[in-house]
């Protein structure tokens, strides 16, 4: 990741998100989240490179910084909480959205977030539907939510949404990384047993 744009168009593709330019000059240039308008990626050119400002959790901030000599103290902002990152390519694209990402989270409460933190939650070996991850994730209501974050889930590795499956405890169709049959190999390998693209929710549930 070297250019603005590719830094802005991973930003904006997090729930809720807008892009801004508030000090009406182009070279600064904002994702914030929608529901409290803050800002969690800032981008700007400085001394030939591209930029990003990222918030981070102190306890990681000197992590990232002791990792690259390509990420600094947060410029103009606080040294503790926000973190730059020079688009230099010495930091491979990986660990960028992952600091992108965390900034997300940590600036957001996002319906979203709470999600991704329940399914995070369910066991291996074990599924959970729809309905019980909207439950753990603080609104029953909210189970369509639940299959639209899970389609855009950042972090396939660490948020296993193959664990998640209907009332009838049937797979996903659609599911977001390819399909029932992916969905279904992902299970078996974690010992559930899949029958007609269904799991029995009394056994894993």
């Amino acid at each position: 990741m070297k250019t603005r744009k590719e830094a802005l168009e991973f930003g904006l593709s997090f729930p809720d998100t807008y892009k801004d330019a508030p000090f009406r000059e182009q070279n600064w240039q904002l994702v914030r989240y929608k529901g409290n308008k803050k800002a969690f990626l800032w981008t700007y050119e400085k001394d030939g490179y591209i930029n990003l400002n990222v918030k981070v959790d102190p306890e990681k901030a000197f992590f990232w910084r002791e990792m690259y000599e390509s990420v600094i103290p947060g410029y103009h902002q606080n040294k503790d909480h926000w973190n730059t990152i020079i688009l230099d390519g010495s930091v491979p694209d990986s660990d960028i959205k992952i600091m992108i990402e965390e900034s997300y989270y940590l600036i957001s409460d996002s319906p979203a977030k709470r999600i991704y933190e329940a399914v995070k939650k369910i066991p291996r070996g074990k599924v959970a539907t729809y309905g019980q991850v909207a439950e753990m994730a603080g609104d029953k209501k909210m189970a369509r939510a639940v299959g639209n974050a899970l389609h855009k889930n950042p972090d396939p590795e660490n948020i296993p949404c193959h664990r998640v499956v209907n009332s009838k405890g049937e797979l996903a169709g659609g599911f977001a990384f390819g399909g029932a049959e992916v969905q279904a190999k992902l299970l078996r390998a974690e010992g559930v047993e899949v029958v007609d693209g269904k799991v029995d929710l009394e056994k894993y549930c």
